[in-house]
């Protein structure tokens, strides 16, 4: 199984996850800070505190040396950041081929601890200091992988656990994300906690040129001309579509690309609806939103079952992004699922449904 491409908040969910940076390189630190709710960081010492979603705070008084991943998702971020030499274990291991060549190399050197969710007992005896969740919850996900440990567990454990704010707390929002600044603070806060704060910086603006490339052509666009788009996610079944609502990053890469998710008016990250409400919307774009199966040729072929149903099923043959053939091929995960790439998908989809606007 692939990394996954939604981030469900379970109902009894616990509420920690990153949420922004109070303080870095105090007594013995110098005078380094990190600002992460602006996406800046000067890289220093420790000790580092980070806050979550309640403002509870989890203070870092060395660099972790063990850390362990939930997914790919945290783990390529960590890749990134230059920290993979750190990384001990991880669930959800990245497909071969799905990160780039030497993203891909690094990642087939950490040890899987689950194909899936790393099981409980091998976790807390995994030898971590850290474990960084993707996701909020993973108790519903099932497959006999028993239940997650405990906030006391950890602790015992010796296990300092966080979460990606901007995946684990999307459900969680007070208004609907329009722009990737929690994906900036989640990274900006890792480098603050694993010492690669000039990297998180140089990653951080990066992405911050690439939005800004595409909103140069895009953003003058009036609300009411922009094209409707809906994200299809045909891995997460056909029977009853499940749809990105307004909390999900990407509402925030649509509506950056310069498209209108018809679903835009869902408070939350993900909901399941009917193929009425679909038919309804009649979406001008569809994206195929299929996860990674590893290869070029085999991400094809996925994609072609997914526009192949669309076009056989009596419900959706007749839409409007149907008959005029305007698909979208990108896959969930940089799409879905927050990370440095979310950058790359802006302008992936405005190039697609504003193709006389091309940069």
């Amino acid at each position: 199984m692939r990394a996954r491409s939604r981030s469900r908040v379970g109902s009894g969910a616990a509420a920690v996850v990153l949420g922004g940076l109070l303080a870095a390189g105090c007594a013995g630190g110098g005078k380094d800070t990190a600002d992460a709710s602006a996406g800046r960081t000067v890289s220093g010492g420790h000790p580092v505190t980070v806050t979550d979603c309640r403002g509870a705070a989890t203070t870092f008084t060395g660099t972790p040396r063990k850390i362990v991943t939930s997914n790919a998702s945290a783990l390529e971020l960590l890749l990134r950041l230059g920290a993979g030499d750190k990384v001990i274990g991880t669930g959800f291991p990245p497909g071969r081929g799905a990160l780039p060549p030497a993203l891909d190399a690094q990642a087939r050197k950490v040890r899987v601890l689950g194909d899936t969710v790393i099981p409980k007992e091998k976790l807390l005896g995994s030898g971590a200091d850290l474990y960084i969740d993707t996701f909020a919850s993973m108790s519903g996900m099932g497959g006999g992988m028993g239940d997650a440990p405990t906030e006391e567990e950890f602790k015992a454990a010796g296990i300092k656990h966080i979460f990606l704010k901007s995946t684990a707390c999307a459900a969680r929002g007070e208004a609907p994300v329009t722009d990737l600044s929690a994906v900036e603070d989640d990274i900006t806060t890792l480098g603050a906690v694993t010492g690669t704060g000039a990297r998180a910086k140089e990653l951080v603006a990066g992405m911050r040129a690439t939005v800004a490339a595409v909103q140069k052509r895009v953003g003058g666009i009036a609300p009411g001309a922009r094209p409707t788009y809906f994200f299809f996610d045909y891995d997460a079944g056909t029977k009853q579509p499940t749809v990105v609502c307004n909390r999900q990053i990407a509402h925030a890469v649509i509506t950056l690309a310069g498209a209108r998710n018809v679903f835009a008016s869902c408070d939350g990250d993900f909901r399941q609806v009917g193929w009425e409400d679909v038919v309804a919307k009649d979406p001008d774009w569809i994206q195929l939103g299929v996860r990674d199966r590893g290869s070029a040729a085999a991400n094809a072929k996925a994609f072609d079952e997914a526009e192949r149903w669309l076009r056989a099923n009596p419900a959706t043959s007749g839409l409007t992004a149907v008959r005029q053939n305007h698909f979208v091929r990108i896959g969930s995960e940089a799409t879905t699922i927050a990370g440095v790439e979310n950058a790359a998908t802006v302008e992936a989809i405005a190039d697609a449904v504003h193709p006389g606007k091309a940069g």
